[in-house]
């Protein structure tokens, strides 16, 4: 293979020209062939190749539809983009084993996103609180006008607090903030804040009688969300009499299939090989509504896997109990 410069100043047909060379005659002809999933329309092709660099073709996954969920009470039809076709099959299933016995219940425990500015401070710890809290109420007033749609909203800036994180890092500190995007994920906007309240920080310090020379030097770090959320979760839950499940292949009542099922849910709770397959078969599901509606899965898998292991102990995100005759299982993401 060679090495090439200039590869994103050539178009997409020289692109693929390019590396179908590298690959030797047979496998480049059949290399040849990825124009085949190019789309039909080039306007929407064009859309296609702005999402992303040095494109040369579409990557496609089947997209597919799991009916007949009642959630608090309201059908939907759920989207799902995944390569595995029984994650498709198992969630119409069990949608439509719930349907008739209450289907899912559903609730936002709360909406609370992070983010922090991340500094280096080199001076005395006391004078640095003392500075913040005299000048926390300046830094969201310099942040107002970017937050003022989102407060219409009902959402905006929740909180802002002082980190002294110098024990796991000499000299580090940081500006934890808390906020509400309402139903947004508000990556750019936390982004936007972050940053405003980095440059006023930076320059309050730089002008701050009580700090000498050093003090003033406030090095920002980074300002950036965290896709950290343990506090932005939904808990959603299906229960039913334990007779109401019905019989299972090889004889197996309701009764021991409940008792069975209640135990797996244990074992992820205390074993982590099983927590972390456990928790993979709950995200093959996730997973595929979020692709399926264009968000970022990638965030969601490393807040849910963070989340699964806070404590210093990685464990099950679902729970299951058995008791007076009712089956109750529920999930807590993230």
């Amino acid at each position: 293979m060679k090495t090439i410069s200039g590869f994103s100043k050539l178009n997409k047909d020289q692109k693929i020209e390019w590396l179908s060379q590298q690959l030797g005659e047979a496998q480049g002809e059949s290399f040849l062939k990825i124009k085949d999933f190019w789309h039909a329309d080039e306007q929407v092709q064009k859309i296609m190749d702005d999402f992303s660099e040095n494109t040369v073709s579409n990557f496609y996954f089947p997209f597919g539809v799991a009916p007949n969920f009642c959630v608090n009470d309201k059908i939907y039809h759920v989207p799902m983009v995944i390569e595995e076709s029984s994650v498709v099959a198992a969630a119409s299933k069990s949608a439509k084993f719930w349907l008739n016995r209450g289907g899912f219940k559903a609730k936002v425990v709360n909406a609370t996103k992070a983010g922090q500015v991340h500094f280096i401070y080199r001076g005395d710890k006391e004078k640095l609180f003392s500075f913040f809290n005299v000048n926390k109420s300046r830094l969201k007033s310099a942040a107002a006008p970017l937050a003022a749609n989102m407060e219409k909203r009902g959402g905006g800036i929740k909180d802002i607090a002082l980190r002294d994180k110098t024990s796991s890092l000499e000299n580090y500190y940081q500006l934890d903030v808390s906020f509400d995007t309402c139903d947004a994920m508000g990556a750019n906007f936390i982004n936007s804040i972050l940053e405003k309240f980095a440059e006023t920080f930076q320059d309050m310090a730089a002008q701050h009688t009580a700090f000498n020379e050093v003090e003033q030097e406030v090095q920002i770090i980074m300002s950036i969300l965290t896709n950290y959320t343990p506090d932005c979760r939904v808990i959603a839950t299906v229960e039913c009499p334990i007779e109401e499940l019905g019989e299972f292949s090889g004889g197996m009542g309701a009764k021991e299939f409940a008792e069975k099922f209640e135990r797996a849910v244990q074992i992820a709770k205390v074993d982590v090989n099983r927590a972390v397959t456990h928790n993979k078969g709950i995200l093959n599901g996730i997973d595929a509504v979020v692709l399926a509606t264009g968000n970022d899965f990638r965030a969601v898998e490393a807040c849910v896997h963070a989340y699964a292991a806070r404590d210093g102990q990685y464990r099950s995100l679902s729970d299951c109990t058995v008791d007076d005759g009712i089956f109750k299982f529920e999930l807590d993401i993230p």
